[in-house]
This record gives C-alpha cells, sequence and structure tokens, in this order.
C-alpha cells in the first residue's frame, strides 16, 4: 500500500510541469521578509541595540513592497525552478538590490543604527535572502532530479545514434516526458578513434569498432537504439544495426522534430520499410504543380494501395477536381472520408465502376472530362492470374484499351499508366497482361504521334518492381505470420525482388506524368534487389523473436513465379531523364493498327473463358512471354520448353 501511494507520488511530482507562479512569487517575499527580520533581529544583537518591534514593523513593510516590486520588475517568478540557470539567479541578485535600496532608506528614519552599521546590515540582509532564494531553489532542482531519475529506472534505457543538437532536444523531451516509456542514457557515435564526452549530463560514447559497444550495454544496461535520421538508419544497416539484431537489441526511431505531435516524439520500432528505405526523391514540386493545378484529374485503382497514395499526393496540388474510380465499394468509401477530412475544398468524385465497362467509362469522360488519367486499376498477384487468365486480360488488357480510348475520344492531356517490372520478359500471365497493355497504349501513341489516328493524348506507362506494405505484398503477410507465431513462409531460399516505399513510387509516378513524352515507358531506379529470406529474417529480428523461436519455411516457387525480377528486358536500352531515378526504356515497337485484330481476338477468347487459347494468343503478341513453373509451360515452343 506504501509502495503504491510512493509510486503514485513520484508520478505526480515529475508529470507536474511547472509550480504555479504566483507561488512561486509569494514564497519568495516571504523569505525576503524573514531575512529582513532575521537580519535586523541579529543586527540588533551585534551593534548592543534594543529590540524594537515598532522598528522591524516599519522596517518589514518596506521589505515587502520593495522584494514585490523587484520580482515583479525582474521576473523572478516566471522561471520553472528545475530549469534554473544562471540568467535566473542574475535575475534574483538584481531584484534583491531593489530591495535593498528600498530596505536601506528605512532603516535611515527608523533604526537606531548608525551609517556604517546600516551597510553592514542590509549586506547581511542581501546575502542572506540570497543564499535562501538560491538554496530553495537548488533544493527544488535536486529533489526533482533524484526523483526523476527514481522513476525513469521502470523505463527503458537507451542510447541516441547522434549527438547533434536536435538529439539533445530529444534526450530531454523523452526524460522529461513521464508518458515516454524510455530513458536517454547517452549518445552513440562511430569514429576512428575511442573517446568519450559529456553533453550536459549525458555521456557521448566514441567507438571506433562495433565489438566496443558491448562493454557499454553491460555498464549501462543499454536495452536499444533511437535514431532520429533515415539517413543513419541507412549508413549503419549493415553494422550497426545488424549488431543490434544479433543481440537482440531494440532499435527505435523518430519522427524529424518538425513532425512532432504537440511537441512530443513519437517514438516507434524500426521496421522494415526503414532497412530498405533509400535517400529522399527529389522531384520537381513546381512544374509538377504548374501540370495539375487547376485540372480535372482521374485515377482508376483509386481504392488499392499505390491508387489512394497517388490521391492524396494530387489532391495536395490544388487540383480542380479529383475522380476516385474503382470497384471496390468499401476503398473508395475510406478513401472519400479520408480525402474529405485532409482537403475539405477539394472536389471529390467518388465513382464505383469496372474498367471492363465501356459505357460507364464513356459516362465518366462524358460527364467530368478528365484531362489527366493515372490508370492503376489492375489485377496484380501472380499465382492467382495463373489459375484465372480471362479475368487477367480481361482487366488489364481490354481494360486498359477501354480507359486508353476512353481518354482520347474525350481528349484527355495525358494517359499515365502504372506497370510492373514482371512485364519484362514475362514469365507469367499477369506480367504477360500487363506487358500487352504497355505495348497498346505505346503503339496508339506512335499512331497518333504519326498522324493515322486523330487525337492529342500522350500516353506514359511507368514501370516498376514491388511495393512495400501494399494489399496482399509479402511484407503484411510476413508481419502477420510473425504475430501467429510462425512459420514465415518463403517460396525459395534464393527469391529476390526490388522493393519502392508506396510514397516514393507515386512521387516517381507523379514526376514521370511531368518529364514523360507520348510513347515513353519510364523505368524508376529500383535500388538494390532484396532477398525475400533476408527480409523475412530481419522481420522476426525487428519483431523481438530470435529464428529458433520463429522459423522460416521454405515452399517453393509458386506456378508463373520467377526467381529473380527484372526491371528491363535484354533487348532494351534506357537513356537518362532530368530526374536521376527515371530512365526512358528504349523499348520495341510496334504498328497500332497491326495490332488491332490480335487484341480483338485475345478479348474475345476471354470473355468466352477459352483459356489455353487466350494463353497461345497471348504469348503470339508476346513472344518473349515463357512460361516458368507453370502448366501453360506446355504452349511455349518445344525448343524453348525443352
Amino acid at each position: 500500500m506504501n509502495f503504491s501511494i510512493g509510486t503514485k507520488l513520484t508520478k505526480r511530482i515529475v508529470s507536474t510541469p511547472y509550480i504555479n507562479r504566483w507561488l512561486i512569487f509569494a514564497f519568495d517575499i516571504i523569505i525576503s521578509c524573514f531575512a529582513t527580520a532575521g537580519t535586523y533581529a541579529l543586527s540588533c544583537y551585534i551593534f548592543h541595540k534594543t529590540y524594537q518591534s515598532n522598528v522591524l514593523f516599519q522596517i518589514g513593510l518596506f521589505s515587502l513592497f520593495a522584494s514585490a516590486i523587484g520580482f515583479l520588475l525582474f521576473k523572478t517568478y516566471k522561471n520553472i525552478i528545475r530549469h534554473s540557470s544562471f540568467q535566473s539567479i542574475w535575475r534574483i541578485a538584481a531584484a534583491l538590490c531593489v530591495k535593498i535600496l528600498f530596505v536601506s532608506a528605512a532603516y535611515i528614519p527608523y533604526s537606531p543604527f548608525s551609517g556604517t552599521d546600516i551597510a553592514i546590515t542590509v549586506a547581511i540582509d542581501f546575502l542572506l535572502t540570497f543564499s535562501i532564494q538560491i538554496l530553495s531553489r537548488l533544493f527544488v532542482v535536486i529533489s526533482y532530479q533524484y526523483t526523476l531519475d527514481n522513476y525513469n529506472q521502470s523505463k527503458q534505457n537507451i542510447l541516441i545514434y547522434g549527438a547533434n543538437p536536435n538529439d539533445i532536444a530529444l534526450s530531454s523531451v523523452l526524460n522529461l516526458n513521464t508518458q515516454s516509456d524510455y530513458n536517454i542514457v547517452g549518445y552513440l557515435r562511430f569514429a576512428k578513434k575511442d573517446d568519450s564526452y559529456p553533453i550536459g549530463n549525458l555521456p557521448v560514447h566514441v567507438l571506433s569498432r562495433i565489438a566496443g559497444l558491448k562493454k557499454i550495454i553491460e555498464k549501462e544496461d543499454i536495452e536499444g537504439i533511437l535514431f532520429t535520421q533515415q539517413t543513419d538508419i541507412w549508413k549503419e544497416r549493415n553494422r550497426l544495426i545488424s549488431y543490434c539484431l544479433s543481440k537482440n537489441l531494440k532499435l527505435f526511431t523518430v519522427p524529424p522534430i518538425g513532425k512532432w505531435r504537440h511537441s512530443i516524439p513519437q517514438v516507434r520500432k524500426l521496421d522494415i520499410s526503414d532497412l530498405l528505405g533509400r535517400e529522399e526523391i527529389q522531384i520537381n514540386t513546381l512544374q509538377i504543380s504548374k501540370d495539375l493545378h487547376d485540372k480535372t484529374i482521374l485515377v482508376t485503382g483509386a481504392a488499392g494501395s499505390i491508387g489512394s497514395e497517388l490521391c492524396r499526393q494530387i489532391a495536395s496540388f490544388q487540383v480542380r477536381r479529383l475522380i476516385l474510380f474503382d470497384n471496390c465499394e468499401t476503398g473508395i468509401h475510406n478513401l472519400r472520408l479520408d480525402l474529405e477530412e485532409k482537403f475539405p475544398n477539394l472536389e471529390l468524385i467518388p465513382m464505383i465502376g469496372d474498367v471492363r465497362s465501356k459505357n460507364r467509362l464513356n459516362y465518366l469522360f462524358r460527364t467530368y472530362r478528365p484531362q489527366i488519367v493515372f490508370h492503376a486499376a489492375a489485377y496484380k498477384h501472380v499465382p492467382l492470374m495463373e489459375s484465372n487468365p480471362n479475368e487477367a486480360f480481361m482487366v488489364n488488357v481490354a481494360g486498359t484499351r477501354n480507359i486508353a480510348h476512353a481518354a482520347l475520344e474525350y481528349e484527355a492531356e495525358k494517359f499515365v499508366m502504372i506497370s510492373t517490372d514482371k512485364a519484362v520478359n514475362p514469365t507469367n500471365v499477369m506480367g504477360a497482361s500487363k506487358r500487352l497493355a504497355e505495348i497498346y497504349v505505346q503503339s496508339l501513341n506512335y499512331a497518333i504521334k504519326a498522324g493515322r489516328i486523330p487525337g492529342k493524348t500522350q500516353y506514359i506507362t511507368t514501370r516498376f518492381g514491388n511495393v512495400l506494405g501494399s494489399q496482399g505484398s509479402v511484407i503484411p503477410r510476413f508481419e502477420a505470420q510473425i504475430a501467429k507465431g510462425g512459420p514465415v513462409t518463403v517460396t525459395h531460399p534464393e527469391i529476390t525482388r526490388y522493393f519502392m516505399t508506396i510514397k516514393e513510387a507515386c512521387l516517381l509516378v507523379l514526376e514521370a506524368s511531368n518529364i514523360g513524352h507520348g510513347g515513353d515507358i519510364l523505368v524508376f531506379d529500383m535500388g538494390t534487389p532484396v532477398k525475400i529470406a533476408d527480409l523475412a529474417k530481419k522481420m522476426i529480428l525487428l519483431s523481438g523473436y530470435n529464428l529458433d523461436t520463429i522459423r522460416i519455411e521454405y515452399t517453393g516457387l509458386r506456378p508463373g513465379e520467377k526467381l529473380y525480377e527484372e526491371v528491363l528486358s535484354s533487348i532494351e536500352h534506357t537513356h537518362p531523364t532530368s530526374n536521376k531515378k527515371i530512365r526512358i526504356a528504349d523499348a520495341r515497337q510496334y504498328t497500332f493498327e497491326d495490332l488491332i485484330p490480335d487484341y480483338d481476338t485475345l478479348e474475345d477468347l476471354a470473355r468466352d473463358c477459352r483459356t489455353e487459347e487466350a494463353v497461345r494468343k497471348a504469348k503470339e503478341i508476346v513472344p518473349e512471354f515463357i512460361s516458368n513453373n507453370s502448366s501453360f509451360s506446355k504452349l511455349d515452343p518445344k525448343s524453348v520448353a525443352a
């Protein structure tokens, strides 16, 4: 019971932001008046004068009013006592000088003291008042720090990586914040030579080798490392972070100081997207803003991961109208609520529809006349589309044809199609369907440029790899499997993929819409490919488990899946653009008029569910489409299949 009361009292003390300033003001005046009374009594004793209560009363009144004027004038009561500094001390000294001037004047007519006695008396009064004021504040500081140190013992001891001014500010905020679960016990840096020096009351540990961290961890009972900058996370992926994961140390990060909510840092555990991230993408925001400003924008597949993030970013560019098109009712409903809250002045048009419906698309374009189209609607799951090829062809190919022609008929300025790295040398139906869509819109653009088809729409294709955290991607699946205690299933020990965050992908799509010209296939820099098995291991360790507790199980490649994804096919070359993260693929060109019969046939076969014939037709149009680990391998040329 006593322990509970003590804990509650401790929490109450450390959670109190400051003592009421007027209480401090009153307390200081009381101290000042008592010091004056004590000094008068002491001086009477020293100088052998008779103690007179009426004299004390007169001098006491002067002391009270003079102290009040001094404290008000120099605002000594406004400082938070536990954060007192030398500036606070000088304010107190200055305020007491005002008091002494008034009290000296009171001693001359009322006291029995001579001039020298008065000088000594007021000097004693000053020193006594000043000492008690300083000691009282020092007592509060020491008591608070002692209470805080005891309270912080229940928190997790962590080191901050770095020691810049923002890191120092963060440590103060976390250590003083009673809602925080973290106690900052120092800073960590790497340099050529081991060293240690203090900043404030915390040490900075400078290490030349990662092995030196072991002694610090044991000595200070370190439970984790806090990173304050994304660049430091990338820099330390293979050294400090790998070491922490191997030693079961926790890893944390915080948003930049300007993004703290209510000036309180939101510390969170490091996740896999932090480790896979790259340097911040730079885009031409001014030019994109000019392109999108006051225009009607259509996003198909708006309820999806890429589509919804595109809508959020487009909405920030002051467009006239944003049309959200998808066949997912709940997704569109939730997206609309989110956008309405964040962009109350934006005109939103939520539309439920299917890209396979020409009538619905014609109604949309006829009614709202979108000027720029971002086409993100697609079926994308490889194994699922390998089992349902006709749907892949109807949505990804026929659906793209429908919306591409609607954009042309109603004179949209730009049509930006979002493709995938699986369209390069496709080994599955999904990748082949996206390559078929690429070929169609690119060929249509060439026909417009050549003047064989009237129109002004520019067709641009963007191609990138896997998106972290997208619906159905490997990251959420691994997270769910880890939450259940495993196993984490990976298809093959050597399978690798390119990854990009949703925000990165959408920023580059907007940039591509700005720098791309009609007929371009724009390829994004996906960075270094990642082994999925390594990804799984790091996610397990980041979740606080070890590889003995949650095991990885290899299940074998799925139908249509290949070990390595490509961003460009072997017959393609690239050219640079104004953005180093985007290159133009020099892809094979097709004649649009020659494609029409083949695409019409493919669409008819898919609609009639004549599956093998539809896949065979897709292989005829895209000869590099060679099935892998699939029942459709039998449709490949015998020499290749063998």
